[in-house]
Formats: structure tokens, sequence, C-alpha cells
């Protein structure tokens, strides 16, 4: 690589220098391959596991869809503790991050809102799903529980699958 012509003084340490630059540019060549490589590595990983997970979720069975376009709903809720009437309160659900099931100034009339975009399944849209966005659980009012639906007795509680105009009561003792 060099020639063998002997050096003056000042070479060898030009030199020295000349070896210290070289080395220095290879290490950082391999720190740049290596972090394109982690890089891609880190990236790889990332698809193969979004691949991997769509692959393994199980279907959407037809019979749980309630709709594949978007819808907006209003099922009313009235709740009654020990006969005595519970406003709900305006803006259940909405905040930094806006829940498809929420309330608004109107939830004095116990107005709900189901506000869905797109493929929506039958327990997005479950009496106990607007509960979970309250942050509060059916026996948060009681344990003693009578519920109807349109006038009919209903048992389903938490299950219960909410549907536009729905007149939904609740009654705690």
């Amino acid at each position: 690589m060099y020639s063998q012509i002997p050096l003056t003084k000042k070479e060898p340490k030009r030199q020295g220098k000349f070896e210290a630059r070289e080395v220095a540019v290879q290490k950082r060549h391999l720190k740049k391959i290596s972090s394109w490589g982690v890089g891609g590595g880190l990236a790889a990983l990332a698809i193969g596991g979004l691949i991997w997970y769509v692959a393994t979720r199980p279907p959407i069975l037809e019979s749980d869809i309630v709709s594949r376009g978007a819808f907006h709903w209003h099922p009313e809720l009235i709740i009654y503790v020990k006969g005595e009437k519970q406003e709900l309160p305006p803006n259940i659900g909405l905040g930094a991050v806006h829940q498809p099931i929420h309330t608004h100034d109107d939830s004095d009339q116990g107005i709900v809102h189901m506000e869905f975009q797109g493929l929506t399944r039958k327990q997005d849209v479950t009496l106990g799903q607007f509960f979970k966005n309250w942050g509060k659980s059916m026996e948060s009012f009681g344990t003693n529980m009578k519920m109807t639906v349109n006038g009919e007795e209903n048992t389903e509680y938490e299950n219960y699958i909410m549907g536009d105009k729905d007149k939904i009561e609740l009654r705690f003792d």
C-alpha cells in the first residue's frame, strides 16, 4: 500500500493522522450501516407483526355486524333510583378522544348519541359500552334493577344492543 521510501521526521506523524482518519471514516461507515440494518430490521418486524395479526385474527361474522356504513342514532336512556329520575351528564364520552357513543347538551332529556363511521359490530353499540364510556357500571346505581326497552321488560342489561329511537328505562330500588 505504501512505498518503501524512507520517511522524513514529519511524515510518520502525518501518516499516523492519515491512518487515524481512515479508521474514523470506516467506523462511521460501519455505524451508519448498522443503524440502517437495525432500522430496517425493526421495520420488517413491524410489518411482519401486522401481517401476522391480520392473518390470525378471527373473522367477523356477518351476524355480529350492525352496519358497514356511517350512522347517527339517538336512543333514549332514563334512569330512576328509588323513584327519583337521574339526569345523564352532558359530554359523556367526549374529550381528547371522542367516543362514538356519547352525550351532548340534550342529555337532560336522556338522549344518547351513537355516531359511527364504518364497520360497526354489535359489541360496539351495547348499553354496557355506554356505561363504560361514562366510567360507571350499571351496578353503581344499585343491584336490584329492572329494565324495560320500548315499554317491554328486558333482561339483557349491559349486553342490550341499542337501536335508534329505543326508549331504555332502568329502575333501581
